[in-house]
């Protein structure tokens, strides 16, 4: 995201006083309307993040800059989401940096490919690939509408991610797709000793599956966890956890490819 005051064509996070966040594409002539009132655009255009403003019926809203976060979890949605809860622990735990050639399979909404091409930086590379026609266009949009268009380190294609594999030797490769052991045959041979995969699954039988399927082609080091997020409402001395939590989404599972392995 850009730095400094408001721009046209900036995303803007609006946060009203009960905390509630309303995505917003800026624009010159153009209004925001909500349960609380109308916001001209022009109250934010040229005011700095963290800027206090006021709709028409006077009601606080605060105009931020998105965290990569909000814009997942505000996004209009394609295919189905990896949440940022999830997100987190996928670059961690499969080792995903500064430099590293990715390779992932599929785009699906585009949330886990933006978190990649930013964990990768400048001097990575992101080839990510989707079957589906209507999830890709979808998804570069999302990309777009996020960076101001694809970065130039992420590569974008659509097909098979197994017909893409031989063009490209991966540091990761992250999958996200229904039934991904039928793809790691394909896969074995490009993916090089030592290499990390990270695997998301919403199921117990499609983890199962997946890895009895790594056990068999070579795979070792293999963990298979979730990840459960609770916010806490602190105000005061009154501390306590919210009736609501975001519990199971998915399995994450990471494995890393043997030296010499067939």
């Amino acid at each position: 995201m850009t730095a400094g005051a408001f721009a046209a064509g900036d995303i803007c996070l609006l946060v009203d006083s009960r905390g509630r966040r309303y995505l917003v594409d800026l624009a010159d002539g153009r209004q925001f309307q909500f349960h609380a009132g109308v916001l001209d655009h022009a109250a934010v255009i040229g005011q700095p993040p963290g800027v206090e403003v006021r709709s028409s019926t006077d009601a606080r809203l605060v105009a931020l800059r998105p965290r990569l976060a909000d814009f997942i979890l505000l996004m209009k949605r394609g295919a189905q989401l990896i949440y940022p809860k999830d997100i987190g622990p996928i670059l961690a735990w499969g080792d995903i940096g500064p430099g590293h050639t990715v390779l992932e399979a599929g785009t699906g909404s585009g949330a886990l490919t933006m978190a990649l091409v930013r964990a990768v930086g400048p001097d990575g590379h992101v080839i990510s690939v989707e079957a589906r026609d209507d999830h890709a266009a979808h998804a570069r949009r999302t990309i777009e509408r996020w960076f101001g268009g694809v970065p130039d380190t992420l590569d974008l294609r659509l097909g098979e991610v197994a017909d893409v594999a031989a063009d490209v030797t991966p540091d990761r490769v992250v999958l996200d797709l229904p039934e991904p052991w039928e793809v790691l045959d394909a896969l074995a041979g490009s993916i090089p000793p030592g290499a990390v995969t990270t695997v998301y699954l919403p199921t117990v039988p499609q983890v199962q599956r997946l890895t009895d399927a790594m056990r068999r082609i070579g795979f070792t080091a293999i963990q298979v966890f979730e990840t459960l997020f609770r916010e806490w409402r602190v105000e005061g001395r009154s501390v306590r956890p919210e009736t609501m939590m975001v519990g199971h989404t998915g399995f994450i599972t990471v494995a890393s490819r043997t030296t010499g392995a067939d």
